[in-house]
């Protein structure tokens, strides 16, 4: 969809659009039996309030299930503290149906909105509201379709009966800090684990967790602009500190409940719980340092857990998207990291090598185990930022749906595929749902189309072969307009891949490079998807080796494209604005300017699960946490820096800004703090969002002018 705006700009676009997500298709849901797919999307004059729509994957035909304006009666939604946190939590920007859960069959959807329950009847196309106690989040329904189950914001666990005909609370918290049925911060956050309970095949019972929370530190987060407001108590788990303590119990539709029994004191993270008819539930328990793991099979009856299988890493374990996971016939699906390589293994047999780094299972069926993967570290054909989808069967693997240049993703069930690719050569997303080879029906995209095009340009840099993207004006010609000053792009660490073989999330980039820039995207070690040795060989010293790529991936780059190595600046936000006040502050013979977005200084001011995992715990190793902090470095600063941050972040509290800040001012050294009143970490707020951008060029063109 194209808006006819001749005043727009790429930012105005670029903020409006929420990163032009608005009006793409999203959350797809394949039914058991291939019939149909649900999924999200807002729709043409919806802004960014999602719908819920179904696909016949017979016909082909498009059909909305569920529509927030007329649920709420063109009322206005309103959100508790409770589901804006979740949706802080994971990225979420947009507006109405965020999210979605089918029964078994997936005749039935259920879904909040304002707190309050709604069902959505797939077949006859109908939506109704639900008693319930709320507000509530995460409302789920059992595999018969009989009950839903939710959390509420009081902290129970409630069931309501489809029928209307009744709700009650199935476990409700003994004091305050106590909730049933939700993921506590730190699964939310660092785990991907946004759920807080799970439905027994049958639908007799659920496995929920029960998270306290009282042994977290509190911390308060207060809006200094309208300084009457009460300022925010958050439990922030920050590292060296204790966690919340999460426990599971399985509890009946009567509200009988057994405790599930683990060593929760060696073993005190719940990163995964899964419950199929392949077998028993299973857990994945991780030790506080993340080295040692436990994948543990749980008696319904009793409670008890028996090991299946145990692990050890001496740096970490990673956690990955669907697993682990029964076959149908009981054989038990993971990811492991085997001989320096990132393979699936299926039962006894590890079935890919190292040509593939496996990044999710997408799907188990009967015959087959589907997964993503991107090219391994031996593999020296493919571009950067390629990943593929790969079928694992009796017949070995190979790639299970027609891909292309670009990057895949997909869900599958019921013969029943949904393929999402993007390529650089075209913007958005193009989704088809496939049986086989087949084209069943191509989701629409309502998404606006971008004001600009990008062109980036891949290499692997340096000896090291980092993968990197370059991008260039539009209409640059070197011989005309000589070497260009460089803008370094990264995010440059854990979790965080640029380099991807896609169009859209290059766009940002492109319109800094359209300012007179060449700007540089490099994934060096520490980001995702190469190897576990690339991604592992951060451990204890962050700050160098991520630096020491930036570098490396900058120079080799120069000997091919018009870089002038006079005029550096880079720019970042949270681990990338890290990256980026730590170049100018230990590089400044490299780097000559800085733009750093709400950045951690103070890795002993973030949390527990992500910083421990790479720095080790404060206590153990202050030496490390010194080494990698910007507080000391703050003497050392001789460029132009500039850093914001969102006073409401609480992710990356301000509170690591505002001591960078005090350092440099008691070491004399100029720099600009730019405060965004009422922001969180992910800076929705269209306005700001556009601005921020414009700003940014502005201050580096001064900066590298003087």
């Amino acid at each position: 969809m194209t808006t006819d705006n001749s005043a727009d700009t790429f930012p105005r676009q670029y903020a409006r659009t929420l990163r032009f997500t608005v009006g793409a298709p999203r959350s797809f849901t394949v039914a058991p039996d291939g019939s149909r797919v649900a999924f999200l999307r807002s729709g043409p004059g919806s802004g960014r309030a999602n719908l819920l729509w179904t696909v016949d994957t017979t016909t082909g035909e498009e059909r909305i299930a569920a529509d927030p304006a007329v649920l709420l009666d063109g009322g206005e939604e309103h959100l508790s503290a409770a589901e804006k946190a979740r949706r802080e939590r994971s990225r979420e920007g947009s507006a109405g149906i965020v999210g979605y859960a089918l029964d078994g069959s997936a005749k039935l959807a259920a879904f909040a909105l304002s707190g309050r329950l709604f069902a959505a009847d797939l077949d006859a196309g109908t939506a109704r509201e639900l008693p319930a106690a709320g507000p509530l989040v995460d409302p789920r329904p059992s595999p018969d379709g009989a009950y839903v189950a939710y959390a509420t914001t009081a902290g129970e666990l409630r069931v309501t009966r489809t029928d209307g005909s009744g709700d009650a609370a199935l476990a409700a918290p003994e004091r305050a800090g106590v909730t049933w049925g939700q993921a506590e911060f730190i699964a939310q956050e660092e785990m991907d684990r946004d759920r807080g309970f799970w439905w027994s095949p049958t639908g007799d019972r659920l496995i929920v967790a029960r998270a306290d929370d009282a042994p977290v530190r509190r911390w308060w987060i207060a809006d200094p602009a309208n300084p009457a407001s009460v300022p925010a108590e958050i439990a922030y788990p920050a590292a060296g500190t204790p966690n919340a303590e999460v426990g599971l119990w399985l509890i009946d539709l009567a509200g009988g409940r057994t405790e599930v029994d683990w060593d929760r004191e060696a073993f005190p993270y719940l990163a995964r719980v899964h419950w199929s008819a392949g077998g028993p539930p299973l857990l994945l328990v991780q030790s506080r340092d993340q080295r040692s793991q436990q994948i543990r099979t749980v008696d319904p009856a009793t409670g008890a857990t028996e090991l299946l299988l145990a692990e050890r890493d001496d740096v970490w374990h990673d956690l990955f998207p669907g697993v682990p996971a029964w076959t149908p016939d009981g054989r038990l699906v993971r990811i492991s990291d085997e001989g320096g390589v990132r393979a699936l293994v299926v039962g006894d047999r590890t079935v890919t090598d190292a040509a593939l780094h496996v990044r999710s299972v997408v799907a188990v069926t009967g015959d087959a185990v589907l997964f993503s993967a991107s090219a391994g570290d031996t593999d020296r054909e493919l571009p950067p930022g390629w990943q593929g989808l790969f079928r694992a069967d009796a017949d070995g693997v190979r790639p299970f749906a027609p891909g292309g240049d670009g990057a895949a993703s997909a869900v599958h069930a019921g013969g029943v595929t949904v393929l999402a690719t993007s390529s650089t050569e075209r913007p958005g997303t193009t989704v088809r749902v496939l049986r086989g080879d087949e084209v069943l029906a191509t989701v629409a995209s309502y998404a606006e189309t971008p004001l600009l095009t990008a062109r980036p340009l891949f290499r692997f840099a340096g000896e090291r072969r980092i993968p990197s993207a370059v991008f260039l004006p539009t209409g640059y010609d070197a011989g005309r307009d000589g070497p260009l000053p460089v803008l370094m792009d990264p995010y440059g660490g854990p979790h965080g891949q640029r380099v991807v073989r896609a169009h859209n999330p290059h766009l940002t980039s492109q319109w800094f490079a359209d300012q007179g820039f060449a700007v540089v995207v490099a994934d060096g070690r520490g980001t995702p998807g190469r190897s576990p040795g690339w991604e592992k060989s951060i451990a204890f010293d962050v700050a160098a080796v991520t630096l020491d790529d930036q570098v490396e991936a900058l120079r080799a780059l120069a000997e091919e494209f018009p870089l002038d190595l006079g005029r550096v600046a880079i720019r970042g936000w949270s681990y990338g604005g890290y990256l980026a006040a730590l170049a100018v502050l230990r590089r400044p013979d490299v780097f000559h300017a800085a733009v750093s977005g709400a950045p951690v200084t103070d890795w002993q001011l973030y949390d527990t699960h992500y910083t421990e995992r790479y720095l080790g715990h404060p206590e153990e190793r202050p030496e490390v946490y010194r080494a990698n902090s910007l507080i000391e470095d703050a003497p050392k600063l001789e460029r132009p820096l500039m850093i914001v941050h969102g006073l409401a972040d609480d992710n990356v509290v301000a509170a690591h800004t505002l001591r960078l800040s005090s350092a440099l001012l008691a070491a004399g050294r100029r720099h600009a703090v730019l405060p965004l009143s009422g922001v969180t970490h992910m800076t929705p707020q269209e306005q700001v969002a556009e601005n921020l951008l414009l700003l940014q060029v502005d201050f580096l063109k001064r900066s590298l002018a003087g």
